[in-house]
């Protein structure tokens, strides 16, 4: 059998992609201190993180003379962020490396990669959303993009957005046997695939490649409960406050209101059964010593930057690549 090897590939022909990388770093880090957020340095590695079933982490091993013990890569600096909201750190940001397992590597996607994630006290996903636009005009006034305007968002809800692109009423996007249902009559394969799969897969082949392109970035909104684990439910009792938003048809940022109840919080984590890796209890004392209302954005950096660069690969983006 052939074993596939990785290999550390060099780009210096990336030079001028990475100095745009660069400026676009330097204007978020600007906007950010302009908006008193603090920077926050974060650990990597982590002996146990957030549940989160659908995503897959690579695990290690520290080792001190007889004693082993497990680490994970952080997915994402959500778990310590929240730690520190938590106990009075105020608005803040993360700007680094997260790892997630198990990706195919593609144009858009590396299992190493830089996330930024940043969190505003006392206030809801539609007001980070405006903060967010704000943030995307400095950059923009920086190093110019030529996709799309940052004047307005174009905002279109979850249930909107599958009637409008799918054909899937709001009925039959709420009710899960409807939906196994109608996933059938239009072809997709049901056997062997619950809820979540099917509608994943309709979301990813009929809803995404429509977003972001009318000039505008699309904000998309209010999300099933069963895809915001961490959001704060609203008073449907169906959906959550949950955005993403998207460029171009390729999605960039995922923001909710924060959870702060951490009886709710407890009881959702217990349903994520499917998770191997220790979960992080200090999350929850973390939440029951006291989280106060708030809202976190996470953006994928790369692809950010691929707005203000012309390009289609975050692989162009980099100096060094392991492929």
């Amino acid at each position: 059998m052939t074993q596939t090897v990785m290999k550390i590939q060099t780009n210096v022909n990336n030079l001028k992609n990475y100095k745009i990388y660069l400026e676009v770093e330097k204007a978020v880090h600007e906007f950010m201190e302009k908006n008193n957020y603090l920077k926050i340095d974060l650990p990597v590695l982590s002996p146990a993180l957030i549940p989160e079933s659908y995503l897959e982490v690579f695990e290690t091993e520290f080792k001190y003379l007889d004693k082993k013990e497990k680490l994970y890569l952080t997915p994402s600096p959500e778990l310590f962020l929240k730690r520190l909201l938590a106990y009075g750190v105020g608005d803040s940001y993360y700007l680094g490396k997260s790892f997630r397992n198990s990706d195919q590597p593609s144009s858009l996607h590396s299992f190493e990669f830089i996330m930024l994630e940043f969190y505003k006290m006392n206030t809801d996903y539609m007001n980070i959303a405006e903060e967010v636009l704000k943030m995307l005009k400095h950059i923009d006034k920086k190093v110019k993009n030529k996709f799309v305007s940052f004047k307005k968002w174009e905002k279109i809800s979850v249930t909107e957005a599958f009637k409008k692109y799918s054909n899937i009423s709001e009925k039959e996007l709420f009710d899960q046997k409807l939906f196994i249902k109608k996933a059938k009559e239009k072809s997709y394969r049901v056997k062997g695939f619950g809820y979540v799969d099917l509608w994943s897969q309709i979301y990813s082949q009929e809803i995404e490649p429509n977003l972001g392109k009318n000039g505008y970035p699309t904000l998309i909104y209010d999300y099933p409960k069963e895809f915001a684990a961490l959001a704060k439910l609203n008073p449907d009792g169906k959906t959550t406050q949950r955005f993403e938003f998207y460029i171009n048809g390729i999605e960039l940022g995922d923001c909710y209101t924060e959870l702060t109840d951490w009886k709710e919080q407890e009881l959702r984590f217990k349903k994520e059964s499917e998770v191997i890796h220790p979960i992080d209890k200090g999350y929850i004392e973390a939440l029951k010593y006291g989280l106060h209302d708030c809202s976190g954005i996470a953006i994928g950096f790369e692809r950010l930057v691929m707005i203000f660069t012309d390009l289609t690969s975050i692989q162009d983006l980099k100096l060094i690549n392991i492929v």
